[in-house]
């Protein structure tokens, strides 16, 4: 998941993200936020380590276990663009394997989450990272990661034919952090799929070219 929004939007006053218009503030997200969503991805993911995680995930080009697979080398992307500053690093490639068990797959979810959520708590005030999104700091990184856990665990659920609704304040920080220009709405967590262009939401439009807002917004 990438792009970058060209509209602005306002932050908070510590630099952090306002909620979309229509929502109450959202503190910028932290490595905590990200331990947090990838304690409930995991676990819900946990649930069907004794499925097929071949099976296809509908309207995507990927089985359970790709969604599952790149989402692990989103956050090892981020941890290193990150803490390499805001030169992009072309060098190096690295996929994880798609038909690693699946508890192997949700282990890796786990390790390399505690790894980027490190990264972003020893990020100094003012850091950048590259992403083509952008240049964000670490609090970007964070909704970053929140959205590829709490969007392709989701998209998981699809391909094993179960629900996956997150519970913390992820979904709000994300939105407010990365689609400034939505407004939340009533259910932050349908909001963002759908600024992922995962779901349709009465009287707004769909969203087939969304994309992200990687710089700060302050």
């Amino acid at each position: 998941m990438t792009g970058v929004v060209a509209g602005g939007a306002a932050g908070t006053a510590d630099g952090g993200a306002a909620a979309g218009p229509g929502g109450p503030p959202v503190g910028p997200l932290t490595g905590a936020d990200v331990r947090g969503a990838a304690g409930e991805c995991a676990a819900f993911l946990s649930g069907f380590a004794d499925r097929d995680w071949a099976v296809p995930v509908p309207d995507l080009d990927w089985t359970v276990a790709q969604a599952v697979a790149h989402l692990v080398d989103c956050l090892r992307w981020y941890a290193l663009d990150l803490a390499g500053g805001p030169e992009e690093m072309d060098c190096w490639v690295e996929a994880t394997d798609a038909t690693a068990d699946p508890a192997m797959l949700v282990r890796v979810v786990r390790a390399q989450s505690e790894v980027l959520a490190a990264t972003i708590d020893a990020s100094p005030p003012g850091h950048r990272g590259w992403h083509p999104s952008g240049l964000p700091e670490a609090a970007g990184f964070a909704a970053m990661a929140c959205d590829e856990l709490l969007v392709h665990t989701w998209d998981a659920g699809r391909g094993l034919g179960a629900e996956f609704t997150p519970t913390g304040r992820q979904a709000a920080g994300t939105l407010a952090r990365l689609f400034p220009q939505h407004e939340v709405g009533a259910d932050a967590w349908r909001t963002l799929l759908w600024a992922n262009g995962r779901v349709e939401l009465p009287g707004r439009p769909a969203q087939a070219g969304w994309k992200w807002r990687g710089d700060p917004l302050t």
